[in-house]
């Protein structure tokens, strides 16, 4: 790359290499993340460039052999949880992760990333709404040295209005409100009740054709209505990528998609924070649980809903009916928090 500045002179005609060298290569170039800026600059790399991360919102500078902050927002240091070693976008971190609440101890202040995720919702006991997956948040912030309480939300019961509980992780400065993994809602359990809210809205009832509850802030997606027709199908809870799908005549609603975690922990696709299932009664087709981590429902009165995967905040799906008699709902899957740094 060519050194300095270059002052343009009226009418000069600019070659191919002078707009890559003073221009582009110059410039603070802006990528979704670091795995996108590594595929944008395979080949092309050198000393002096500058990016922006719009998922960390960090800007680095290649030093010849690895991206570092610019500015003074440099990584802390910390331990707590599980640790292990990650590459993300041929990036290496330490990732700690919290399957339960515990103590996060910062022995460098500095920044960190930090992905929380609120308890799923559980599924409905009776009339077959899926839970709602639990809220996610991310975010890059500054943590002062010192100890700090995070919070791991349990998922709610299956069965009736139990609900889900919150991820917490410590705001640490005046500036900053805590973040907070909305827990999900719950699958509805009355004839005609609507989803519960949360960081993903459950699924609503049947037989009168309950709505489906809302999602809170951009954390999640709303719930699937209920339909009041043939076999009673609930809706399927709402996951993070997705909404929950409304019950028609026969099939009960699946649970909307999750998030795929890899992103930010590495690794092969990893799912989070599925929806739950709605389910029928007297027969009839369940709903599938979102992305493989909700839980299904059922159809029948001796196979209760299935529950959502454990630390994935993904919502149980809803218990099934025969005779008049329900088999009772799944319960949500407890949250999760992740927290990295270079």
């Amino acid at each position: 790359m060519a050194e300095g500045f270059l002052d343009f002179t009226p009418g000069q005609v600019l070659t191919a290499a002078q707009v890559d060298d003073y221009l582009m290569r110059q410039a603070v170039m802006r990528f979704d993340d670091a795995s996108a800026r590594t595929t944008a600059l395979s080949g092309v790399l050198v000393e002096g460039m500058m990016s922006y991360l719009k998922d960390t919102n960090a800007v680095e500078v290649y030093d010849g052999s690895a991206w570092v902050g610019v500015g003074g927002a440099t990584y802390g240091s910390a331990s707590g949880g599980t640790s292990s070693s990650i590459t993300v976008g041929g990036e290496s971190y330490t990732l700690l992760t919290f399957t339960a609440s515990g103590t996060l101890t910062v022995s460098t202040a500095g920044v960190f990333d930090v992905l929380v995720v609120g308890g799923g919702g559980g599924g409905s006991g009776t009339y077959g709404g899926g839970g709602g997956a639990g809220g996610i948040a991310q975010y890059q912030i500054p943590i002062a040295t010192g100890t700090h309480t995070v919070t791991v939300g349990a998922g709610g019961a299956g069965g009736l209005a139990h609900p889900s509980d919150n991820t917490s992780f410590p705001g640490l400065s005046s500036s900053l409100l805590a973040l907070v993994g909305v827990g999900g809602g719950y699958g509805a359990h009355d004839d005609g009740q609507a989803g519960g809210v949360g960081g993903s809205g459950g699924g609503g009832s049947a037989p009168s054709s309950g709505a489906g509850g809302s999602a809170i802030g951009s954390q999640g997606n709303a719930g699937g209505a209920g339909n009041g027709s043939t076999n009673l199908p609930g809706g399927g809870g709402g996951g993070h990528g997705s909404a929950g799908v409304a019950g028609v005549s026969g099939v009960a609603g699946d649970g909307g998609t999750g998030f795929d975690v890899s992103a930010f922990i590495g690794g092969s696709t990893s799912w989070l924070a599925g929806g739950g299932g709605g389910s029928t009664a007297n027969g009839g087709t369940a709903g599938t649980g979102g992305s493989g981590v909700g839980g299904n429902g059922s159809t029948n009165s001796s196979t209760p809903g299935g529950a959502g995967s454990t630390n994935t905040g993904s919502g149980g799906g809803g218990g099934g009916n025969t005779a008049g008699v329900w088999s009772g709902g799944g319960n949500g899957g407890s949250g999760i928090v992740y927290v990295r740094f270079q």
